[in-house]
């Protein structure tokens, strides 16, 4: 609390210490003044201050070198004072203003910063911000007059260099802080009287002259080394885009006319260093900030701490705010500045970008603006131009930038995006980068090398539980990161959002047309073109004009599913196998993972098709397979966007599709499923099975049509096969006819399409025991119906593997001794046969009287008559799905037994050749197919447990 509250009392108190620092200038003299000045109130000190400050300032003053110390105090003194009171004067506004500058100078003047401590540096800098903020009312601008132009200048370019030069952080900051203050943009917490239009424009002008040096020395400093601190960085940025914003500022330099932009009457130096900012500054103004603001958002937007990108945002924002016009040449810098750090790993960051796009969209900056349209069209072409070149040469992180600009610059060019496309040369460069871009890698053998193994999962079961068919992962040559990817496809669902629909499918259809090469990049294109046109998944800033009609959207669909399925596209050659040719040395290569996985046929399955290459090698056939897929993957986009409406496309769409899903390469069929999900959920369907069989009419005719030349048609089975592993037991009575010409097809091509019949044959007998056999909850049919016989008594308890292994065995010795003409062996098997009961007499009269097979049994019956023929085929393939067809016949007639032993019977011999001498695959699975017989022969009459003399 201050004892002397009145001037009178205050002036007795500091008189003797004033006059005692007048005349002698020590720190000592100033520590006591400093002192006293603690008992003085402020009402006192304000009406003393002109007094008080005199010694202060007439030590400052003196001539001769001074200590540091002293001038320390001085200035520390000084500052106590300005903190507490209000400058009304202007005369002691600009004098304390110079005085306290020259502190910082050389005596020589060739160097502006003096080289002091740090101490007194930095102390000095605060008084200046201080005064700055004591200075009262209007008083401040009295700075800012041509006449004071000198002393700013050399206050600008004190600050700047201690700024630059200093190494030290806070003397950095605040010199930064005091030029702030000095352009009249603080931003500190205190309340700063706003200046009126005319008030801006005078600082404007008066600062113009400024603007090159502090321009370029802070472009130095937020370039510079980044161990001096991200503060320092962040400050200059914040400092930069406030004087360009203060000089630069379109609604100024709106309202300069042409009597302004003329000296005012004085003819002097003075008036020549005022810079008139008329048309011709302005432009090369504007060129010169365009390098440096070049420059700083090529550094700044790979800054690691976040609130540096975050300042650089910032500067975009007022930038563009402000200055769009008179710096025309900078917008494509700070949009790739802001589009750019859109995805930033800052959610800070990101947020902002996404508000001042959104802005800058509200406020149609571009859209309406031609001059900032042309830049972003040139800056596009370029973009593209250099896309494949960048992608070949940057990190993934770095093609994430590019990419990132070129969507944002598609983004804020919105419904231009149409007029830009309609250049060839625009069109051409941005399609052939997307091309070169979404290059796959297909040198992986494993895509090849997997296939399906077997029947898979129904789909049957509702959709609610089914995973959405999504895309297969890709692997690109140019890149690896995800999000990459989606950029890209991004870009492409721009382009059909605001494009022309019909310009930009017919390009791209014409680069699917031109060359292999570009086939499965332009589908990719045209799948996300689509979809990006319908207005789904697509984030814009634009609102289109007119939005691309479902009439519009179902014909040019119409037109790509037609490429899509054509033959040269759709039947490609998928592997190196062919049909009915000799797979030995295959399926020994395989044969490790095909005991590993059940010991099922394991071959390459070849996708034999009327374009088949003679001499595919690994990359064709992997390509081959990629673009099967992206075609399969175009399907479920297209049912994606027309929703209902694609049922009408169903008649052409389904029959190809369900091919594929059919397909033995794991990929394709795997992509064909997905498809056939996503096409249910489009057209509303429950499940895919109730897609087939609500579409099964003309899929059937089709099967039908196609078994009639199987030459020319090869997959027809495949379907089948298709609709049997997805659907239920209500298609069988729909697809029974078709399984009959099946059976038909295979009694007349067993030699040269056995394989493939067999395939669909074995996911029929498949089908019938999970339709007919199998019980929810329970046990496999074979375990089920043990544990029946067990329980009803109607057996003796089934001997372990290791025991009918060891058995069989020993019946094989037996056998050999009887055929070798052993008579002891051969009495002891009368013997035997001699203790066992007699064996009742088989009834074929009863026959006649049973009620006839249901249909699944007739069929599996069918089957079997046919398997039986061809245990003994010379293919290994064909002997393999043989006997795995063998199996599940058994487990369907398992409850008809006087259909089954029969067959069972006659099945024997070839059986037991299998198990004694074949391929050791085939003994393999023999015994499996033994083990099933088994089953069911311990409780049958003897003639059916042993095989024919």
């Amino acid at each position: 609390m201050a004892v002397f509250d009145t001037p009178q009392e205050a002036f007795g108190i500091l008189r003797p210490v004033c006059v005692q620092l007048t005349k002698v200038q020590t720190t000592e003299n100033v520590e006591r003044l400093q002192a006293q000045l603690q008992t003085v109130s402020d009402s006192a000190l304000q009406e003393l201050q002109e007094y008080v400050l005199f010694p202060l300032r007439f030590a400052l003053k003196t001539p001769g070198p001074k200590r540091e110390s002293l001038v320390q105090s001085v200035v520390q003194c000084i500052t106590s004072i300005l903190s507490t009171t209000c400058v009304k004067k202007q005369d002691l506004l600009q004098e304390l203003f110079s005085e306290l500058c020259l502190c910082l100078s050389s005596p020589s003047g060739l160097q502006p910063p003096a080289p002091l401590s740090e101490e007194l540096k930095l102390t000095v800098i605060q008084a200046l911000h201080v005064l700055m903020h004591s200075a009262y009312g209007d008083i401040i601008l009295t700075l800012y007059q041509p006449s004071t132009l000198p002393h700013l200048g050399f206050a600008v370019s004190l600050l700047l260099a201690l700024a630059e030069q200093e190494k030290a952080k806070q003397i950095k900051l605040a010199a930064l802080k005091c030029l702030q203050v000095l352009i009249l943009q603080c931003d500190c917490q205190e309340h700063h009287r706003p200046l009126d239009t005319v008030e801006t424009r005078q600082c404007g002008n008066l600062f113009a002259s400024f603007l090159p040096g502090i321009s370029i020395a802070l472009s130095r400093v937020i370039t510079g080394d980044i161990k001096q601190g991200h503060m320092v960085t962040v400050s200059a940025i914040r400092l930069f885009y406030q004087t360009v914003c203060l000089v630069m500022a379109d609604e100024q330099l709106a309202t300069i006319t042409q009597d302004e932009e003329k000296p005012s009457g004085e003819q002097s130096r003075l008036s020549e260093l005022v810079v008139h900012r008329g048309p011709d500054w302005v432009k090369s103004t504007a060129d010169k900030l365009s390098l440096l603001i070049h420059k700083i958002v090529e550094f700044a937007s790979l800054h690691p701490h976040w609130k540096v990108r975050m300042e650089l945002v910032e500067l975009v924002h007022l930038l563009m705010l402000k200055c769009s016009q008179s710096l025309v040449e900078s917008v494509g810098h700070l949009l790739k500045a802001v589009v750019g750090l859109v995805n930033d790993e800052s959610n800070e960051v990101q947020s902002k970008c996404h508000e001042i796009l959104r802005s800058i969209a509200e406020l149609r900056t571009v859209a309406e603006n031609r001059d900032l349209a042309d830049v972003l069209s040139e800056n596009l072409h370029s973009l593209a131009t250099a896309l494949p070149r960048l992608m070949n040469s940057q990190d993934d992180q770095g093609k994430f930038s590019t990419l990132s600009l070129l969507l944002g610059s598609l983004k804020l060019l919105g419904p231009k995006v149409s007029i830009v496309l309609n250049s060839a040369a625009h069109l051409q460069r941005l399609s052939k980068a997307l091309m070169q871009v979404l290059e796959l890698d297909v040198a992986d053998v494993k895509i090849v090398e997997e296939r399906r193994w077997g029947p898979e999962d129904s789909l049957g079961e509702p959709l609610g539980s089914l995973q959405h068919g999504k895309g297969q992962k890709k692997y690109f040559r140019f890149f690896i990161d995800e999000r990459i990817f989606l950029l890209i496809q991004q870009v492409c669902r721009v382009l059909g959002y605001y494009g022309n629909l019909y310009l930009l499918v017919d390009h791209f259809m014409g680069l699917y047309n031109e060359s292999v090469v570009y086939r499965k990049q332009a589908a990719m294109v045209l799948n996300e073109l689509i979809t990006g046109a319908a207005g789904l998944g697509v984030d814009v800033l634009h609102e289109r004009e007119t939005a691309v009609s479902t009439e519009d959207l179902k014909g040019t669909i119409t037109s790509i599913l037609e490429e899509y399925t054509d033959q040269a596209n759709w039947y490609l050659t998928t592997s190196i196998d062919t049909e009915g040719t000799s797979d030995e040395l295959t399926v020994k290569h395989s044969r490790v993972r095909a005991i590993s996985r059940g010991a099922h046929s394991s071959s390459l399955i070849s996708s034999s098709s009327p374009s088949s290459d003679p001499n595919p090698t690994i990359r064709s056939m992997n390509s081959n397979i990629w673009q099967i897929c992206i075609q399969l993957e175009g399907v479920g986009c297209f049912a994606y966007v027309l929703g209902k409406e694609f049922r009408l496309l169903l008649v052409s769409v389904l029959y190809p599709v369900l091919e594929k899903a059919g397909d033995s390469t794991l990929l394709i069929s795997q992509t064909a499923t997905g498809t056939m999900v996503d096409v249910c959920r489009a057209c509303g369907y429950d499940s895919v099975q109730n897609l087939i069989n609500s579409n099964s009419d003309y899929l059937v005719n089709g099967i039908s049509l196609n078994l009639r030349r199987v030459a020319h048609q090869p997959h027809a089975s495949r379907v089948l096969e298709a609709m049997l592993r997805h659907s239920d037991a209500s298609l069988l009575p729909l697809v029974e006819d078709v399984i009959r010409d099946v059976l038909s097809a295979l009694d007349q091509f067993y030699d040269d399409r056995a394989s493939s019949f067999l395939g669909v044959l074995s996911t029929l007998v498949a089908a019938l025991v999970q339709w007919f056999v199998v019980v929810k909850g329970k046990e496999h049919p074979q375990e089920q119906n043990l544990e029946q016989q067990r329980k009803q008594g109607k057996g003796s308890v089934i001997t372990p593997m290791v025991q009918e292994v060891e058995q069989f065995f020993l019946d094989y010795i037996k056998q050999k001794q009887i055929a070798e003409g052993n008579l002891p062996a051969m009495e002891e098997e009368e013997e035997e046969v001699q203790a066992l009961p007699p064996e009742p007499e088989m009834d074929d009269s009863g026959a006649e009287g049973e009620t006839p097979l249901p249909a699944h049994a007739q069929i599996a019956k069918d089957v079997m008559e046919r398997c039986i023929h061809l245990l003994s085929d010379k293919s290994l393939r064909v002997r393999l799905k043989v006997l795995d067809v063998l199996e599940f016949c058994v487990i369907v007639l398992h409850l008809h037994e006087n259909h089954l032993l029969p067959m069972a019977h006659r099945a024997w011999p070839a059986l037991v050749t299998r198990l004694i001498n074949d391929d050791p695959l085939v003994v393999l699975r023999a015994f499996k197919a033994e083990e099933g017989y088994e089953t069911f022969a311990v409780t049958k009459p003897p003639q059916y447990q042993q095989p024919a003399p």
